[in-house]
């Protein structure tokens, strides 16, 4: 009921571009795993092989550590429609600061956030299919405003200051290096 693809094809950047949710999947060698829902128009499709996530600051900072660590990230997206389906990217990410040289270049591609902390660039490995028979339908309502609200509150500096507060480590500790 699977099936692999070395990269997208305009079926799958179809459905993706149809999803107001995503997950998330990071994790070192030791420690928790993270998985995250995300949203907010935050994924750009670049080619076939490659997406740009745009991570806006939240209350912890694994998956930064995680790539730092090892590069590994999965990305999945589920059909919460009439037609029933679960797509996993799996592949190697990293993480583009603001203080980074292609910062500007790659977070051009989304639209102004106050709260923009990264900007993760997956290089696709492999594209999986599954059936997702058993994922229930639910219907979008709206996005919440609550996490733009909150870093526009803050200011840019009140969220640079956060960061080293609260996003400096991960969970176990590993350095997310913001």
């Amino acid at each position: 009921m699977s099936d692999m693809y070395p990269e997208l094809d305009d079926r799958l950047m179809r459905f993706i571009r149809a999803q107001h949710m995503f997950f998330v999947a990071t994790a070192c060698a030791e420690g928790y795993i993270n998985l995250s829902p995300k949203g907010m128009d935050s994924l750009r499709i670049v080619e076939r092989k490659r997406v740009l996530w745009l991570n806006l600051t939240g209350s912890g900072n694994e998956t930064a550590g995680h790539v730092l660590d090892n590069g590994r990230m999965t990305l999945m997206f589920c059909s919460f429609t009439r037609q029933p389906l679960i797509l996993r990217l799996y592949g190697q990410a990293r993480t583009v600061h603001p203080r980074d040289e292609d910062w500007e270049m790659l977070y051009a591609e989304f639209d102004e956030w106050t709260g923009a902390r990264q900007v993760f660039d997956m290089q696709i490995e492999l594209v999986q299919t599954s059936c997702g028979y058993a994922v229930p339908h639910y219907s979008f309502e709206s996005e919440r405003e609550t996490l733009t609200a909150w870093a526009e509150k803050r200011g840019r500096d009140g969220i640079e200051k956060y960061w080293q507060d609260r996003n400096a480590r991960t969970l176990n500790g590993f350095p997310t290096d913001i």
